[in-house]
């Protein structure tokens, strides 16, 4: 999930106070279980950070599959996915694939629409907030991510 806070500048000003944030969920829709992480930049660097906490989320013994979207951080070529991740790249444009993104849409229409932020610390404080509310309730976790098509016979 990405948002960028606005200020209003003079035309031909550029604003100087600009600030996003970014948000690196996964979930696992058959164990109702999520691991996210909230970041103040997007890259090779954070998506190895997202990778690690993925990875200490999955059960000993296990193994995940990681589906990516064409974000750039999700193919850069210094991504080191631990030993029980493994990442599918999906096709261009087909987002309705990848699950987490009935998360993200979640998460903007129930917990984080219709919100001026006062300081960045209130920005990371509500995505933190609403990703914790999506994480604790495993009914939705399920719900909203399982693609009962993709078990069809």
């Amino acid at each position: 999930m990405r948002a960028t806070r606005y200020e209003w500048a003079a035309r031909h000003c550029p604003p100087t106070n600009g600030v996003q944030w970014l948000a690196f969920g996964a979930v696992c829709p058959e164990r109702a279980t999520t691991a996210g992480l909230v970041l103040p930049f997007a890259d090779a660097r954070a998506m190895n950070l997202h990778l690690a906490e993925i990875a200490r989320n999955v059960p000993p013994g296990a193994h995940a599959l990681l589906v990516l979207d064409g974000a750039g951080w999700h193919r850069a070529g210094q991504l080191k996915p631990p030993d029980n991740l493994t990442l599918l790249l999906l096709p261009a444009y087909a987002p309705e694939l990848n699950p987490v993104e009935n998360v993200w849409e979640y998460l903007r229409k129930n917990k984080l629409a219709n919100t001026v932020f006062d300081a960045y610390d209130a920005i990371l404080d509500a995505c933190c907030n609403a990703w914790t509310f999506f994480a604790n309730d495993p009914a939705t976790v399920a719900s909203i991510t399982s693609r009962a098509w993709a078990n069809a016979s």
